[in-house]
């Protein structure tokens, strides 16, 4: 057993309504978004080259749209720069934490449901940020609770990586708050952490699961977040 190196890809700028969260938003990528992937497949070819990895031939990405856009187009300027034939799989595990039953309702709407539904409590202030609370809606999960489905996706594929002699790196295209949260069940990052830091659209953050089966973040600079900056996608 070798190093193994997980490729993180937070999608590009998309055209994202405003106030709401952003998990299960429909939206494609603006045109900075396009060429920010198209950068981030140059991006991943100089980081393999430079790091002497074997990337494998499968791209993993949420199933949202402006994940798979960022995946796509990512894997034509990286199949460009390295001669590697590429292909994309969407996969829900890698999806943003879910607001449920309440997905594409601005903040304000979510909040006035939940008053006046008498089944449930009014929402604590800052919940969006809230790493451990839950909306009280079908289908809902916590922030923590997404990350640990991210984590265990990401300790899963690099563990079939091991039976795979010509590849030891593999690119995940999702979104920021459920990488940083799985990042933090991995042990990279401390809950402190969470909200400290954010990640860059389209930009690599590279974790390592050494031979030891621990997990370190390897290189790519994580986005320091302004205390104003929302914590999620």
């Amino acid at each position: 057993m070798t190093d193994r190196f997980a490729i993180l890809v937070r999608h590009a700028a998309y055209h994202q309504k405003p106030g709401t969260p952003s998990a299960l938003q429909p939206f494609g990528l603006t045109d900075a978004g396009k060429e920010q992937a198209m950068a981030a497949g140059r991006e991943v070819a100089a980081l393999a080259q430079s790091q002497k990895w074997r990337l494998a031939g499968e791209i993993f990405c949420s199933r949202q749209l402006r994940a798979w856009q960022t995946a796509t187009l990512l894997s034509h300027s990286l199949s460009d720069a390295t001669g590697l034939d590429l292909r994309i799989t969407e996969d829900e595990a890698l999806a943003e934490r879910s607001v449920g039953a309440l997905a594409n309702l601005t903040i304000p709407e979510i909040e006035r449901t939940l008053q006046e539904d008498p089944r449930y409590p009014i929402p604590p202030e800052n919940w969006k940020a809230d790493s451990h609370y839950r909306l009280p809606a079908q289908g809902a999960e916590s922030l923590l609770e997404a990350g640990t489905r991210v984590a265990d996706f990401l300790k899963n594929r690099l563990s079939v990586l091991n039976n795979l002699a010509d590849a030891n790196a593999q690119v995940f295209v999702g979104h920021g708050a459920a990488l940083r949260h799985a990042a933090h069940h991995l042990g990279v990052l401390g809950f402190e952490d969470i909200r400290r830091l954010s990640m860059h659209h389209a930009r690599p953050v590279v974790l390592k699961r050494a031979q030891d089966k621990t997990w370190h973040h390897h290189t790519g600079a994580w986005k320091e977040r302004s205390l104003l900056e929302n914590t999620t996608d």
